[in-house]
């Protein structure tokens, strides 16, 4: 088993950590990190409980500690729910003394030697793994992108094949992605916010790297514009994606591209069977009824029409937050990087 920590263990992508590493077959929890007023005390004593997958039992009596090097000593591997503004130092630091850091924070996605990866699309840009170890230190850094940046990527990949020059979306996205706090419900309810922070920037830079080509030192971005326009919807989990993409092929042969597209692997523990599923209904996907798909690591694409249209949809705090980072660490443990 690879021990590992959880960095923010207490929030709400932190839950979420704990929640899929619990009973992972290849990583066990030997460290959960969070505030000074928490640290010193029992998980179960100081965690509020918020999500709709059942309280794991056997995380109840880790003591939890301050986000500190000396603290996460005994593990291989660290997941980061931190916030940006604290994880830019104190992940380095954790790289820096030999440990692993799969981060969903957004401080290192454009480093230059940083992998920022969604498995089923570009697994060869860990190598800049190799990149980061060249600086002398054992650990390493691997992040993955921002929740909705990730849905909208694994509905693009399976059209890599066809030419495209223009990507445009609007977003609907989940009030979770704002953290148990992060909107009001004066502010939400009844409303639509056409403000996310920083999101649409993540959108339009964070694609570009992921399905940009790695030539072995560094990733060159991908030859295409990318334009968001980002908005706060009232829906618990799953952030929706209204796409147009100049692809002039047939929709027939965008459909086909949908249903043959597979994962290049199918080891990985938390791996769906589809890592995107094609939906011919004209009212599908929606969140209510297909965020959980594949265990919530599926995305979903429906409403194919002439354009080229569609819309996207993923689970926003599973497959677009902590579920993308487990991912990724299970490629990377199978990439014998640990």
């Amino acid at each position: 088993m690879i021990n590992v920590g959880v960095l923010g263990a207490t929030g709400a992508v932190g839950q979420r950590f704990v929640q899929l590493l619990a009973d992972h077959p290849w990583f066990h929890i030997e460290a959960l990190t969070a505030s000074e007023r928490s640290a010193g005390k029992p998980y179960g004593k100081v965690v509020n409980w918020r999500l709709d997958a059942p309280y794991p039992d056997n995380v109840n009596d880790i003591v939890v500690t301050p986000t500190t090097v000396e603290s996460l000593k005994d593990c291989d591997l660290v997941f980061s729910a931190l916030p940006a503004e604290v994880a830019t130092s104190i992940e380095t630091e954790i790289a820096n003394a030999g440990i692993a850091v799969c981060s969903n924070a957004r401080s290192h996605r454009m480093d230059p030697d940083v992998p920022l990866v969604i498995p089923e699309v570009n697994p060869d840009h860990l190598g800049l793994i190799d990149v980061q170890r060249d600086r002398g230190s054992g650990g390493f850094i691997v992040t993955n992108p921002n929740c909705s940046t990730i849905v909208l990527v694994l509905a693009l990949a399976p059209l890599r094949s066809f030419e495209f020059h223009d990507v445009r979306a609007a977003t609907m996205q989940a009030i979770s992605g704002g953290g148990f706090a992060g909107v009001s419900a004066m502010d939400i309810y009844d409303n639509v916010i056409p403000y996310i922070g920083s999101e649409e920037e993540k959108m339009e830079t964070e694609t570009l790297k992921i399905m940009g080509t790695f030539n072995g030192s560094e990733v060159i971005p991908a030859p295409f514009s990318v334009s968001a326009s980002c908005h706060r919807v009232p829906v618990i989990d799953g952030h929706t994606i209204a796409v147009w993409i100049d692809v002039k092929e047939p929709i027939a042969e965008v459909k086909k591209a949908y249903a043959n597209f597979k994962s290049p692997f199918s080891n990985l523990p938390l791996q769906p069977t589809k890592a995107v599923e094609l939906f011919d209904q004209s009212d599908r996907p929606q969140p209510r009824l297909d965020r959980n798909r594949g265990r919530g690591m599926t995305v979903s694409v429906g409403r194919i029409r002439e354009g080229l249209r569609f819309i996207a949809l993923g689970h926003n705090t599973i497959r677009g937050a902590a579920g993308a980072s487990v991912l990724n660490a299970e490629l990377i443990h199978s990439r014998k990087y640990l």
